[in-house]
């Protein structure tokens, strides 16, 4: 056992070190405050590659480094999936007409930390299902959080995010899961979205990983586009996701990627 990295569980979930969350606050926070910059950027006719450009921009001022940029051939500073695309767009020409929502996903690598955190986003004013979809994936992302404490389960954050979402008739997507991270930009545990209360690992302090549901208006099944990347939804209703990188702690969970402008959820702009 590496000693200094902390210890793994037997479901090889490392156990990080109290002196390890601050690692993750900075890498969490830059990667947070860098879509709190991109907030104001999103609008009709601006392109997706736009704002990634802006994004790498950013990255690089920061003295920081794109997880993204050459992870298995990719070569962008963020994933940016608009409508009916559940994760992992490319961006590129594609401009943005009033009403798109879109996602748009970063990883920042802060002195060897991860930082992973997604939101959505609306070009002009989203419709009124759009906006009911975006309101349900943020409660769906808050409900498994909530569910983040020693002594729970992995499945008992896919139980409340599955319960939230199909309350509202809404689909949770299954193709897709979170992640264990740290020094690592994908670990275990796999975090699912879904599930059985009580089943899967135990959580315990000092893990570090992502919960980043995607929801699906319609059916909850994806295909991936012949660029390997693009997972669109089957029957191409609309889709969103939110994430962030949270920390077990004693007595429930930190979360690494909070806004510090407190735009996290697109209704900011509505309603300053």
């Amino acid at each position: 056992m590496d000693d200094t990295r902390g210890r793994r569980t037997r479901d090889g979930i490392r156990i990080h070190k109290p002196a390890d969350f601050e690692g993750m606050r900075a890498a969490g926070r830059l990667a947070a405050e860098i879509l709190d910059a991109v907030a104001p950027m999103v609008a009709p006719d601006v392109t997706t590659g736009a704002l990634d450009e802006a994004i790498e921009r950013m990255i690089d001022e920061a003295g920081a480094t794109s997880a993204t940029i050459g992870y298995k051939g990719y070569r962008h500073a963020s994933c940016i999936s608009v409508n009916h695309v559940v994760c992992h767009g490319i961006p590129g020409e594609k401009r943005l007409k009033d009403g798109d929502i879109l996602n748009v996903d970063v990883t920042v690598i802060v002195d060897g930390w991860h930082g992973d955190t997604s939101r959505m986003f609306v070009a002009g004013r989203p419709g009124r299902k759009a906006e009911r979809l975006i309101e349900a994936t943020h409660g769906a992302l808050l409900q498994g959080i909530a569910a983040v404490r020693p002594g729970n389960t992995f499945g008992d954050i896919g139980h409340a995010i599955q319960k939230f979402a199909e309350a509202r008739r809404m689909s949770v997507v299954r193709e897709f899961c979170g992640h264990g991270l740290g020094r690592a930009f994908h670990a275990p545990p796999n975090v699912l979205h879904y599930g059985r209360a009580g089943s899967g690992p135990v959580l315990e302090e000092g893990m570090f990983f992502t919960i980043e549901p995607m929801v699906n208006l319609g059916r909850p099944e994806t295909k991936v586009l012949s660029d390997d990347w693009t997972a669109v939804t089957r029957d191409k209703s609309l889709s969103a996701q939110f994430e962030h990188s949270v920390g077990v702690t004693g007595d429930g969970c930190e979360i690494f990627t909070l806004s510090p402008a407190g735009r996290f959820h697109p209704t900011y702009g509505l309603t300053a």
